[in-house]
């Protein structure tokens, strides 16, 4: 009876442990990176810009689809908790938990491209691109738990220097500024998924629309939702 509750204990703490994931990405106007949605308890989903911060948090209006619905969620109905006056300065006032989700800050006490930002979801351990690290990025989310995220830097082509380069294994690229006029910028690839656009050569009412590719794409485990 013993080795049984402690099983059940165990399995309880892996699903909790593993229970907050980064769900989805979102590249707004085909071009640049919005919002990293991460999947916690009780179905919540929380949107976290690029630099950390919460923007908003609900429920899918129907799983599976929020590409669909280009990222409207319904309100979610757990409690939701926050800081205190008493909570230091750059956490103070800001969401502590959404249903049985904790969520954590970095303190005023840590470097400007920590402080005030999301530390953790849950079990899931966030961290940023430093002050010494490429302008393009320093102060961008750089990890979620194991799953490392890069960016391309300041040296790179005009069109797409610090935008989003790599989700763990998955490598984005982007047309660049030799592109078409229409084109430059614009998502080129996502793993081994490609997009073509209209370029300046087809009819007007076409030009810059999306012409082979998927608006909502999974690629290892994460969907990315590409809105025009």
């Amino acid at each position: 009876m013993k080795k049984y509750f402690l099983l059940v204990l165990f399995v309880q703490l892996t699903c909790c442990g593993f229970a907050q994931s980064l769900s989805h990405v979102t590249l707004s106007g085909a071009t640049t990176l919005t919002a990293f949605w991460f999947a916690a308890d009780q179905q919540a989903i929380i949107k976290i810009s690029p630099d950390g911060k919460v923007m908003e948090w609900g429920v899918e209006m129907e799983p599976g689809r929020i590409g669909y619905y280009q990222g409207k969620l319904l309100p979610f109905m757990g409690r939701v908790d926050y800081y205190g006056p008493e909570a230091d300065e750059a956490f103070r006032g800001k969401v502590k938990s959404i249903g049985s989700c904790t969520i954590t800050y970095y303190s005023s006490s840590q470097p400007d491209a920590q402080k005030g930002k999301v530390k953790t979801i849950g079990a899931l351990a966030l961290d940023y691109y430093m002050d010494y690290d490429n302008e393009a990025y320093k102060g961008k989310l750089k990890s979620a738990g194991s799953l490392a995220i890069g960016y391309y830097a300041s040296y790179d082509n005009e069109a797409f220097k610090g935008k989003l380069k790599t989700v763990s294994n998955t490598t984005l690229t982007y047309y660049s500024i030799f592109d078409d006029k229409f084109n430059k910028g614009k998502i080129k690839s996502i793993g081994s998924f490609t997009y073509s656009w209209y370029n300046d050569f087809d009819r007007k009412e076409l030009r810059g629309a999306m012409k082979t590719g998927s608006t909502m794409q999974k690629v290892n485990g994460v969907t990315y939702n590409i809105w025009q």
